[in-house]
């Protein structure tokens, strides 16, 4: 468990009662009226009936000892004020109660509760008086209990923001996802995974068509070469005009087809001069 808070509570000296049953009573209050009021009840009004409270002079010294105390100095008149109860300061002993969490609970967590804590206090004193004894615990690395981080970070002022927490990782972490995105993309186009078919342009299908006009043996395929351009043609036309982008270049594709009607022509005049119909390659 680690450290919240500290509610003080005050541990005054032995008290002696004028009854020869009880010589003296050992009181934990806390010095708050709702508390003084219950242990002057215990006395009926007159002038010989207040009590006299027993100073703890070795007080440092038990503190010293037992880590839990602490030598503390009750106010005069803390008790009574006309004639004074204690009728000077008097050293005594005190013991606290304190506010503990599990360690494992987040810093954040504990910073919020311990801030609204302290903040809510006063608002809490009408109905319960031991909030105004509510105090800050020690700090110190040597302290009897050790401090909540979380609740260090709010009394030192140390506490973060948000921005502050996760400022870095904000920054940093699209620079970095960047960084490997960057680097799978390059490693999965370096070994072509699911690179989409290169798919032949026009360009490629009429380049094709000089190939076969080459190897062609008769008239018939020749016309059906003729008119596979003419649809090509016909089709990259309309692509131009409705704006497609894969349309191509019109004047481009006029050049090759332009060429490949010279070969066809060359290729008939090849076929017209063998009567055999065997060509010879």
């Amino acid at each position: 468990m680690s450290l919240l808070g500290r509610v003080n509570s005050q541990k005054p000296a032995y008290t002696f009662f004028l009854t020869p049953s009880v010589n003296a009573l050992l009181v934990v209050i806390p010095l708050a009226e709702k508390y003084l009021s219950l242990v002057r009840g215990f006395f009926q009004p007159g002038p010989k009936a207040y009590p006299v409270l027993i100073p703890i002079d070795s007080a440092a010294a038990i503190a010293e000892t037992e880590r839990a105390y602490e030598s503390f100095d009750v106010p005069k008149g803390t008790l009574h004020a006309a004639p004074p109860v204690p009728d000077d300061d008097l050293t005594t002993l005190r013991t606290s109660l304190y506010l503990v969490a599990k360690k494992k609970l987040s810093s954040d967590l504990i910073a919020n509760f311990t801030q609204t804590l302290m903040k809510v206090r006063r608002d809490l004193l009408r109905e319960e008086p031991l909030f105004a004894q509510i105090t800050a615990p020690s700090t110190d690395v040597d302290a009897y209990l050790p401090l909540h981080p979380g609740a260090a970070a709010f009394y030192n002022g140390t506490q973060q923001s948000f921005m502050d927490e996760y400022g870095n990782y904000i920054y940093l972490g699209p620079m970095i996802l960047g960084g490997i995105a960057s680097v799978l993309a390059a490693a999965w186009k370096f070994l072509g995974i699911g690179q989409p078919e290169v798919r032949e342009g026009p360009l490629d299908t009429l380049y094709a068509l000089a190939r076969r006009i080459r190897g062609v043996n008769t008239e018939t395929e020749l016309s059906n070469i003729e008119e596979e351009i003419d649809n090509i043609l016909k089709e990259q036309r309309l692509k131009v005009e409705e704006g497609d982008e894969e349309g191509g270049d019109a004047a481009t594709l006029n050049v090759v087809a332009h060429r490949l009607e010279n070969l066809i022509h060359d290729r008939r005049a090849v076929l017209a001069a063998k009567p055999c119909g065997v060509i010879i390659r």
